[in-house]
């Protein structure tokens, strides 16, 4: 199984704009959490074996961080033509299966992803109360095949630094997981 990394953004880098429909076909924008204590913004898809394999841990963490202020989003910014089990209304469906409680985006035109320098799926962001990046990379050290459970422990010390004001460690790991697909003529020059 192939796999591409995350191009690591600088940190300190402020949340990029977005307003993209979620799977109920209302918009969501990086304004509607400005209130929040940090912001999680996950580039996922449906059919990635990297994904699947954290999925329902996502769910879960998901629910935990909502609890404790946090804002979360998944963005799916896949080519639908070619992978169409990537599309709105799997998204639906697949939100609905796994307990998501966390809207599920879909970013069509691919230019989301691009602004936040997405490169594989998952791709995790975590965005501080002023929405100044304050980790970028890995949800743990667990990968399909393994054998490392899925715990989350990258992503919940990072939020668990930036909710009491702290910096969050500077060594951090990239995420790793399928390529977005791109839509051909589209990839980016990251």
């Amino acid at each position: 199984m192939a796999a591409t990394t995350s191009t690591m953004l600088e940190l300190g880098a402020a949340a990029a704009d977005f307003a993209l429909p979620d799977t109920d076909g209302n918009t969501v924008t990086l304004a509607d959490f400005a209130d929040r204590k940090a912001l999680l913004v996950i580039f996922m898809c449906n059919h990635c074996p990297f994904v699947k394999h954290i999925a329902d841990a996502l769910a879960v963490l998901g629910k935990d961080l909502q609890s404790k202020g946090v804002g979360v989003i998944a963005i799916s910014s896949n080519s639908v033509a070619e992978y169409p089990d990537d599309g709105p209304e799997a998204m639906k469906k697949e939100r609905a299966a796994r307990g998501y409680a966390f809207p599920y985006l879909y970013d069509e035109t691919q230019e989301v992803a691009k602004s936040y320098r997405a490169a594989c799926t998952p791709d995790f962001f975590l965005f501080d109360g002023d929405q100044e990046l304050a980790y970028r990379g890995q949800m743990d050290d667990s990968r399909p095949d393994s054998g490392i459970p899925v715990t989350g422990q990258d992503i919940r010390a990072a939020v668990d630094a930036v909710l009491i004001g702290k910096l969050v460690r500077s060594e951090q790991k990239p995420s790793m997981g399928c390529n977005i697909k791109w839509i051909p003529g589209n990839e980016p020059k990251y």
